[in-house]
């Protein structure tokens, strides 16, 4: 490999060499592990089609929307009234909308699907971001802003697309969340491998979002899956340092209190630091959100659809109108996740100043 070596000028030439060592490698990963990261593709993939099926209305069995609506709405229902005979109405309201929303009785009382009611579904979307809004913060004002912002999504006709788009944040924010947090952890109660991870974190941010792209493209071939891969990337370090420094941050003297009652290094984990630490984790999921929602146009490039690719079709096409339209949904969407996830990590911080 280093005979390869020339001289440029004064410079000896090791871009020759970093390149073909990396071409190299990468397709030795496709020639010998292709099918375990096509297996691996094929897993993220159904979960995400599973996702975006139930947002868009369109989830077989048909029962499952019932069943996942219904349920998140007469949960939060029973949250709010501790009544369980208002959640069973809620729930008998969803199963009446669901039934008209598929099926219409004919002359002949036979039971046929001529149309779909499609805004059933997206009243239930947006009911449901309102009630996770006023869980989030218990302020009304939130409540209708977050209502009054996936309405005019739906008004600029990118309903559809917007569905796409947190589908595939969705993913991509449970995916970060799995490895951030725990890798914050590991960092936070070791010096030596916070040393070794800081470095890794800063390239990751610095490095350009397109570089990503160019093997996750050439390992997991065109589509969503290199685009939530991508995503990843770029979006967990925020996650990683932010769990770091929550932990970080949590009275010694807790934690010395918790050991001195016999609790084990787990048990002052999940029972001290991480209760602790969770309003700087929840900021750290704010933060993943944000960079996820800037990777939308970026990931539209190799067919990740979305608002992401009304953008794209925008500056492909010369129409300045399509693309302000994506733009601006790409800013609701944004501001409805900033606002809830900001809502819900400054209840915790207010929470946890009060003594609890």
């Amino acid at each position: 490999m280093f005979s390869d070596l020339e001289w440029n000028g004064i410079f000896i030439d090791v871009g020759r060499v970093v390149r073909r060592a990396t071409n190299t490698f990468v397709e030795f990963l496709v020639v010998a592990y292709g099918d375990q990261f096509e297996a691996f593709s094929n897993s993220i993939l159904g979960v995400l089609v599973w996702i975006e099926r139930l947002l868009l209305g369109r989830s077989e069995p048909e029962v499952v929307l019932l069943i996942v609506f219904g349920g998140l709405i007469s949960l939060f229902a029973y949250i709010l009234s501790k009544n369980t005979l208002v959640a069973g109405a809620v729930f008998a309201v969803e199963a009446v909308l669901y039934f008209l929303s598929r099926y219409t009785v004919t002359v002949d009382e036979e039971i046929t699907r001529p149309m779909e009611w499609l805004w059933v579904q997206e009243l239930q979307i947006i009911v449901l971001i309102m009630l996770i809004a006023y869980a989030a913060s218990r302020k009304m004002g939130l409540v209708i802003a977050m209502g009054v912002a996936m309405y005019v999504i739906g008004a600029f006709d990118l309903w559809d697309q917007a569905m796409q788009t947190i589908a595939i944040m969705l993913v991509s924010i449970l995916i970060s969340v799995v490895i951030g947090v725990p890798v914050g952890v590991l960092v936070a109660r070791s010096n030596s491998t916070r040393s070794v991870v800081n470095p890794v974190l800063d390239l990751m941010q610095t490095i350009p979002s397109f570089v990503y792209l160019i093997p996750a493209v050439m390992l997991f071939g065109l589509g969503k899956v290199p685009a939530i891969i991508a995503t990843v990337i770029y979006a967990v370090p925020p996650l990683i340092r932010l769990t770091d420094l929550g932990i970080r941050q949590v009275d010694g003297e807790v934690v010395e209190a918790g050991r001195a009652f016999g609790a084990t290094r787990f048990q002052v984990l999940k029972d001290v630091q991480l209760p602790l630490a969770m309003p700087s984790i929840m900021q750290g999921i704010n933060q993943t959100t944000m960079m996820a929602l800037a990777m939308v146009v970026i990931a539209s490039m190799i067919g990740a659809r979305g608002v992401g690719e009304t953008v794209l079709l925008g500056l492909q096409r010369n129409d300045p109108g399509r693309g302000l339209l994506g733009g601006l949904a790409i800013v609701v969407l944004a501001i409805v996740f900033d606002r809830i996830t900001q809502a819900y990590g400054a209840r915790m911080q207010s929470y946890r100043s009060a003594g609890h």
